[in-house]
């Protein structure tokens, strides 16, 4: 269902309200460029830091601009699984396609506990799921054994795998029905991911260059792996200093750069370094894209 290049959108800010119309465009430029689908909320769109009147209105937003044009996968993850399930039946309100749950952070569940989090939302929306297993944010790394039980649940179509281990990508696709997605959630892993089996990437990469991530997973579904390859180590500078500090302050950074959108973040998040700013904006130039 959510196959190919989807990516992980900022969310545009301007005196600290969402800038409606930055995102709007962005959203234009994303579909005029070939992404496949449109991941709102999720930890590029800082997340952790919108109200719950703002994560609505951001997803409501998103579902508009696409107009049907492409699926949107909103973000509604949360260390609660009450609110998990509250955020889920809103973006299904919204209409959006599905959504994007990312393994409870901070509380640090077993796998058990994990398992039990994402069946009690799943039984309680009905809606297509894509799981999240990023361990360097939430402390907790969801084992493919674990995705393997939770694949034989309907609703769970996906997961947005980035543990950063080929390893266990490899095992989750052996391990789970043919049909269920796994994507990368780690750029500069997104081409060796697709070799093994992959289905596509929630990319922070594709908010800047949105052809050429687009190109590469139709490169690679058509088993033109040169040119994929090509276009990988095409991207692997811009893969790199996007993760110079945290996700999503160069991305940010680097859209203000390209008159895209304003520079403004929420703390805890902060600028960049006068050092990364240097070094992001030489990446930038290089491929002339500011």
């Amino acid at each position: 269902m959510f196959e190919g290049s989807g990516v992980a959108l900022v969310t545009p800010f301007k005196n600290g309200k969402i800038d409606e119309a930055a995102l709007v465009s962005l959203i234009e430029e994303q579909i005029a460029a070939g992404t496949h689908f449109l991941v709102p909320c999720g930890t590029t769109g800082e997340s952790a830091t919108l109200s719950h009147a703002e994560h609505d209105q951001v997803i409501r937003l998103t579902v508009q601009a696409a107009n049907k044009r492409v699926l949107v996968l909103a973000g509604a993850g949360s260390n609660s699984t009450e609110e998990a399930v509250r955020l889920t039946r809103e973006a299904k309100k919204s209409n959006a396609d599905g959504t994007l749950h990312i393994c409870p952070y901070y509380n640090k569940p077993t796998q058990e506990g994990l398992f039990k989090h994402f069946e009690a939302v799943a039984g309680a929306s009905d809606f297509p799921m894509v799981l999240y297993n990023i361990p360097g944010r939430t402390g907790v790394n969801m084992s493919p054994a674990t995705v393997a039980r939770l694949a034989k649940i309907e609703s769970i179509v996906g997961i947005k795998e980035a543990s950063a281990s080929l390893t266990q990508v490899s095992d989750i696709i052996q391990s789970c029905r043919e049909d269920f997605a796994v994507l990368s959630g780690e750029d500069a892993l997104t081409f060796p991911m697709l070799a093994l089996g992959a289905k596509g990437a929630i990319s922070v990469t594709a908010n800047i260059m949105p052809r050429q991530c687009a190109d590469m997973m139709n490169a690679a579904f058509s088993n033109d792996w040169a040119r994929a390859r090509k276009l990988h180590y095409e991207l692997a500078e811009l893969n790199r200093v996007l993760f110079i500090e945290t996700n999503p302050v160069p991305v940010k950074t680097a859209l203000s750069l390209m008159k895209k959108i304003g520079n403004e973040l929420r703390l805890p998040l902060v600028p960049l370094a006068p050092a990364s700013l240097e070094e992001l904006k030489k990446v930038l130039s290089s491929l002339g894209l500011c």
